[in-house]
C-alpha cells in the first residue's frame, strides 16, 4: 500500500516526499531554493530517475522539480485518480456515413482529468464521444482495438493483421477507415498498408498525435477530427497519413502513404510529403485537394488484400569506411533482400564490392536508395554506380528508403524469382515512384537567410 502512495518514486525524490508527507495525487505548493510551484504530484514510471518530483501545473504542463532543491512542500489536499472517462452513448444518425476506427496502441484520444491531474485514455465510441463530441457531427463511429503496442513494436504480424481487418470492414460496407497509430513508425505502417491493401473503394486514414492530451498544445483531438472527416466525407480512396499541416491549429494535411515521412521528433507538423506535394488539406469545415491524380472513392465493396511478406530483409544506411562484414553477416544469416541507403546519387565504397558480388551469387535481391531522401538514384552518372549495377544492385528511382524496404519485403513475399521481384519493385503501385519531382516538391526553409526571414516575418501569425 505504501508503494501505491508514492507510485514510481525512489531515492532522493521518495525521501523528499516522505519528509513532507506528500503523497502522489496531492495538491501541493512546492517551494524550492529558486521558485514556488503549485500543482498536483503525478506518479512516475518505475524506470524513471530518482532525482525529480513530477508536478502537473495549473496550466496543464508537467514539470520535473529537482528534489535536492526542495525547501518545503505545503499540502493543500489530495485527489485520487480514476482512470475512466464517463461514457455517453454515441448518437446514431441513419444519414451519416459509418466509419471504423482501429486502434493499434497508445492513446488515440484522451482527456485530462483536472480533478486528479491524470490523462485518461479514450477509445470506445462512448468514451470518444465524451472526449471529442464533435465526432458525432461527422459520422457513426465504431471502434475496435487490434493491438496495444508502442509504434516501435509494430511489425509484420501487426501490419498483416491490420490489413486483413481493413479488408473485412470494407467488404461489410464501411464508408471509411481510421487507424490510430504511434507517430514514430507510422510511415512504415502506411507503406505496408499501401502495398497490402490495394484498390480500396474508401479512404484509409492513419492518425496519431505528437503532443499528449494533458498539454494545452495537444494535437490529438484535432487530428482525430480531421482524420474522421476525411474517412467519412473525402473522395480520396487511398492509404493516407493525416497530421498537422502548419504548427498552428489551422488545418491538417493528407499525405500519400508511400511518400510520407516523420521529419521532426517533436513538432506537431512533423510529417512531410517527400519529393512531391500532399494530396489535400483538411479542416473541420472542408477538404481541399491539392492535386487531382488520386484514386477516387467508389460505391462497391471490392478490395484486394495481399499480405504475403518476407521478413528476412534488411535496410543498411551506408557511411564512410563501412566494412563488408555488415553485408556478409546478412548473407550468412539467410537474408533474402537488402536495401541500401547510399550517399549522393546512390554510392557506397569499393571495399563493399566483394560482399555485393557475393550477395548476387547467393541470389539475394539488393536495391539502392538515397539517404538524401529527396531526389533520384542515378547510378549511370559515375563509374562507381555502373560498377554496382554490374554487381546486381538495382536503383529504385526516388523511392524512400523505408518504403523500398517495406516494398522489397512484400515483393519477395510474392515470388522467389528475382526478375519478377525487380518487375514488382520498379512498377509503381501507389505513388512510391514518380516520374519527376515537381518544382515545389523540395522546399526547406533555412533560417537566417534574409529572403527566408523576410518571408517568415510576413506570414508569421
Amino acid at each position: 500500500m505504501a508503494d501505491d502512495l508514492y507510485k514510481g518514486y525512489k531515492g532522493i525524490a521518495l525521501d523528499t516526499l516522505k519528509k513532507f508527507d506528500a503523497l502522489v495525487w496531492s495538491d501541493v505548493v512546492i517551494q524550492t531554493d529558486k521558485a514556488q510551484y503549485k500543482g498536483i504530484i503525478l506518479p512516475r514510471s518505475e524506470n524513471a530517475d530518482h532525482f525529480h518530483i513530477v508536478l502537473k501545473l495549473i496550466s496543464g504542463y508537467n514539470i520535473g522539480v529537482f528534489a535536492e532543491t526542495v525547501k518545503d512542500i505545503k499540502i493543500l489536499g489530495r485527489k485520487e485518480a480514476h482512470y475512466k472517462i464517463p461514457e455517453k452513448a454515441f448518437p446514431y444518425d441513419p444519414v451519416k456515413p459509418r466509419v471504423k476506427l482501429f486502434g493499434t496502441g497508445g492513446t488515440i484520444a484522451s482527456r485530462l482529468d483536472y480533478r486528479t491531474g491524470a490523462v485518461i485514455p479514450a477509445f470506445s465510441p462512448g468514451e470518444l464521444y465524451g472526449s471529442v463530441p464533435e465526432l458525432a457531427d461527422i459520422c457513426n463511429l465504431e471502434t475496435e482495438k487490434l493491438y496495444g503496442v508502442f509504434s516501435e513494436n509494430m511489425a509484420p504480424e501487426q501490419w498483416i493483421g491490420t490489413a486483413q481487418a481493413i479488408g473485412k470492414e470494407i467488404e461489410k460496407g464501411v464508408q471509411g477507415i481510421v487507424i490510430g497509430h504511434g507517430t514514430d513508425t507510422m510511415h512504415h505502417t502506411a507503406a505496408a498498408l499501401s502495398f497490402m491493401v490495394q484498390n480500396s473503394p474508401v479512404p484509409i486514414v492513419m492518425v496519431g498525435s505528437q503532443r499528449s492530451s494533458d498539454r494545452p498544445s495537444s494535437d490529438a483531438a484535432l487530428n482525430l477530427m480531421h482524420s474522421v472527416k476525411t474517412a467519412a466525407e473525402s473522395d480520396i480512396a487511398e492509404v493516407m497519413v493525416c497530421m498537422f499541416g502548419p504548427t498552428s491549429d489551422t488545418y491538417g494535411l493528407l499525405h500519400r502513404g508511400t511518400r510520407v515521412r516523420k521529419m521532426h521528433s517533436s513538432y506537431r507538423s512533423t510529417f512531410r510529403t517527400i519529393g512531391d506535394i500532399p494530396i489535400a488539406m483538411v479542416s473541420r469545415d472542408k477538404i481541399t485537394p491539392l492535386r487531382q491524380d488520386y484514386k477516387r472513392r467508389r460505391n462497391d465493396n471490392n478490395v484486394i488484400v495481399n499480405t504475403a511478406f518476407e521478413e528476412k530483409v534488411s535496410i543498411v544506411y551506408y557511411y564512410p569506411n563501412m566494412k563488408p562484414d555488415i553485408i556478409d553477416s546478412l548473407i550468412d544469416n539467410g537474408y533474402r533482400g537488402i536495401v541500401i541507403a547510399g550517399t549522393g546519387l546512390g554510392h557506397v565504397n569499393k571495399p563493399l564490392y566483394p560482399a555485393l558480388k557475393r550477395a548476387k551469387e547467393k541470389n539475394i535481391a539488393v536495391y539502392m536508395t538515397v539517404q538524401t531522401l529527396w531526389g533520384y538514384v542515378q547510378m549511370y552518372v559515375y563509374d562507381t554506380g555502373r560498377d554496382m549495377m554490374e554487381l546486381g544492385v538495382v536503383p529504385t528511382a526516388n523511392m524512400l528508403p523505408e518504403v523500398a524496404y517495406i516494398k522489397l519485403c512484400w515483393a519477395l513475399g510474392q515470388t522467389e524469382n528475382l526478375d519478377e521481384v525487380k518487375k514488382i519493385m520498379l512498377t509503381p503501385i501507389n505513388g512510391e515512384i514518380t516520374e519527376r519531382e515537381p518544382s515545389n516538391g523540395y522546399l526547406i526553409y533555412q533560417g537566417g537567410i534574409p529572403e527566408v526571414e523576410e518571408f517568415i516575418s510576413k506570414h508569421r501569425k
